[in-house]
């Protein structure tokens, strides 16, 4: 056992009495040490139950003869920071949770790890650090909040952003709002829609590393604290049997989160933390794979905000194992790849149906014959953007407009609460990339404020930051190269006419090789936004997005 650095043998006297100081029996101390990463903390809602988690993952660990032994992880709350300078700590913390999971495995000698994370960064990061350990290795989520409910229609957070900017455009009063602020969020659990945390606690259903159930039992249901116990159990059998996290986070699994992420319609930030993790793994994919997924795979989802759907409505339809049997009906799926059930997908999905069509649409009756996802490319984003192509209105899949530059965040949100802008407009946000940022923060005040204001249908907004899973409209984030690395976004001024083109994949700022040439030559790049603390050293660090934004 890995664990006998720290407990074998006559010269390990000393760690072992260190053992017992914590309370530890010799029994304990003789069996497999397994590390229970928790995420728990009372500012993320859907991090305050995830000590009932852990507490049952530890008892099916030692229902199956191990030691449970917890250790924490940070996590923002990507809602609470929106908005304002703390949005810039999220996206970073990813590689502070990946580090210190390798820190704290490495210095105490775990067997195994069982990850008990939530929310949108906190996924990414625990998986991040243990690809790297190649442990034995499962993940148990703390699951969705439940959907809240205004008279007979059901809402998620994205609404309630939205809700502030129907306020500031004169068609909401103030009482109403404060109605959604009482019911929007009803429970614990990661926000209803399938925005960044329910996304990737989906893919971490698809890639294998977590049991089914994990993506939408909701956090609320006592299934879900079974799930938690069986996922303790489950990693002792991946210890008997040596399978490792490398052997799961293969190139086809890979492949497989991909398609579902396409037939789900999931956040774009995805597209940041499937190549991360893959990077974790030695295992290469890139943006320029995802058109290609999305070109074969339909898109069978519209949950919030793309549609009317919550994360309970995909649970009570069969969740995201029904999702995958749709598409093993048209052979999309690699089905022989192993999971952390020790069975290959295959026998995973031998009694799966699809318990309800009007959620999960029939491969055969999509909403769209390719995914919810796109990568654009042009002279604007030569290495690509990501946009949330099924959470887009039909007369914005194609659309040419003047830009509208803005500097920061702040600068675009102070012309929308002023109406400054215009339909048709295309919005430039720049300098909100990983190194620009610093952070690339995710923008979803902007976007809900024009969404709220009616004007989702009419005006686009590109950055070389990020989209929260619950922006919805032609939102087009990650492009890349980002301006503070000299990326052609950097040089687009006030007017100049850009072209997009959803189903085509492309993206174009409309002005002669000459004009570009002459505005490189006279381009000055600002003072950085951050010279000190960790945000300078992570912008010193990171890399594109278009390679998920890993550090160098």
């Amino acid at each position: 056992m890995k664990s006998d650095v720290v407990k074998h043998g006559i010269a390990k006297a000393p760690h072992r009495s260190l053992f017992k100081a914590m309370g530890y029996t010799d029994e304990e101390i003789q069996r497999p040490l397994i590390g229970i990463v928790n995420a728990k903390s009372e500012i993320v809602p859907g991090h305050t139950q995830l000590d009932q988690i852990t507490a049952a993952v530890k008892s099916g660990i030692r229902m199956s003869g191990g030691t449970p032994i917890e250790i924490p992880a940070i996590g923002v709350c990507d809602g609470i920071a929106m908005g304002h300078e703390g949005m810039k700590y999220s996206l970073v913390t990813r590689e502070l949770i990946a580090d210190s999971i390798e820190c704290m495995a490495k210095a105490h000698g775990f067997d195994a790890l069982v990850l008990v994370p939530n929310c949108d960064k906190i996924v990414p990061g625990m998986l991040m650090g243990a690809a790297r350990l190649n442990l034995p290795t499962i993940l148990v989520s703390g699951g969705p909040m439940l959907a809240g409910k205004i008279g007979d229609k059901k809402v998620s957070l994205s609404l309630i952003f939205e809700a502030v900017g129907k306020v500031q455009a004169g068609t909401m009063s103030l009482d109403e709002l404060s109605e959604y602020e009482n019911k929007t969020c009803p429970t614990c659990g990661s926000c209803a829609g399938m925005f960044t945390a329910n996304s990737m606690n989906c893919m971490s259903e698809v890639l294998g590393i977590a049991l089914p159930g994990n993506g939408s039992i909701p956090a609320v249901y006592a299934e879900r604290i079974r799930l938690a116990k069986y996922s303790g159990m489950a990693i002792m059998n991946l210890l008997e049997k040596n399978i490792k996290i490398r052997d799961i986070l293969t190139k086809d699994s890979f492949l497989n989160a991909l398609t579902v992420d396409m037939a789900l319609g999931c956040s774009t930030n995805t597209m940041l933390h499937l190549p991360a993790i893959a990077h974790e793994a030695e295992v290469e994919i890139n943006l320029d794979i995802a058109n290609g997924v999305s070109d074969r795979t339909p898109n069978l989802c519209k949950l919030a905000p793309a549609g009317p759907h919550h994360m309970e409505d995909l649970y009570f339809a069969g969740g995201v194992m029904a999702v995958m049997k749709e598409l093993t009906h048209k052979n999309l799926l690699n089905q022989d790849i192993i999971t952390v059930t020790g069975e290959n997908l295959r026998m995973n999905l031998v009694d799966v149906i699809n318990l309800d069509p009007t959620v999960i649409r029939p491969v055969d009756a999509p909403y769209s014959k390719t995914g919810g996802i796109a990568v654009l490319k042009g002279n604007l984003a030569p290495d690509g953007c990501v946009v949330k192509r099924s959470a887009v209105a039909p007369e914005m899949i194609k659309h040419s407009g003047p830009a509208k530059v803005f500097n920061s965040e702040e600068e675009a949100s102070m012309a929308i609460s002023n109406e400054e802008i215009q339909k048709g407009d295309i919005i430039v946000i720049r300098y909100e990339g990983p190194k620009g940022g610093p952070g690339m923060r995710e923008m979803l005040s902007p976007t809900a404020t024009l969404a709220g204001m009616g004007l989702d249908k009419d005006v686009a907004l590109i950055t070389d930051g990020r989209f929260s899973g619950a922006t919805r409209g032609a939102c087009i984030g990650h492009v890349s190269p980002e301006a503070a690395e000299g990326g052609m976004i950097a040089i687009v001024e006030n007017g100049d006419i850009i072209s997009i083109d959803m189903n085509e994949c492309t993206i174009c700022l409309n002005i002669s090789e000459t004009e570009i040439a002459q505005r490189y030559a006279a381009l000055v790049q600002p003072e950085p936004k951050v010279k000190t603390g960790y945000l300078s050293r992570y912008a010193k660090l990171v890399s594109s997005a278009s390679t998920g934004a890993v550090f160098k």
